[in-house]
């Protein structure tokens, strides 16, 4: 469950889905953001079909992570320079592999 008005952040680039926890909250820290916000941030791998998500919640990180089956991959939206925030709505769209989302 996400919590309520959590901010929700996608990498604007593929990371190595080989990374865990503490390769990924380097990543946002390298990228200019705090990894301890309570935001929860979204990696790709290079397949779209893998997504990890790292979240600090106030006591531990946590990592979620999805790998679709080998034919299916998650509709990702068009990113930017940097990163693109998404609200709940959308988070879940994203993970359920849906091809259309709320508004982007």
């Amino acid at each position: 469950m996400i919590p309520a008005g959590v901010q929700v952040f996608v990498a604007a680039t593929p990371v190595d889905s080989r990374r865990g926890v503490d390769g990924l909250m380097a990543v946002v820290r390298d990228a200019g953001a705090d990894p301890f916000s309570g935001a929860l941030y979204v990696f790709r791998a290079k397949r779209a079909d893998r997504v990890k998500i790292v979240w600090w919640d106030g006591t531990g990180a946590c990592l979620f992570a999805k790998r679709l089956d080998e034919k299916a991959q998650f509709g990702w939206p068009r990113i930017g320079a940097s990163r693109v925030r998404l609200n709940h709505a959308q988070l879940l769209a994203l993970l359920e592999g849906l091809q259309e989302y709320p508004r982007w």
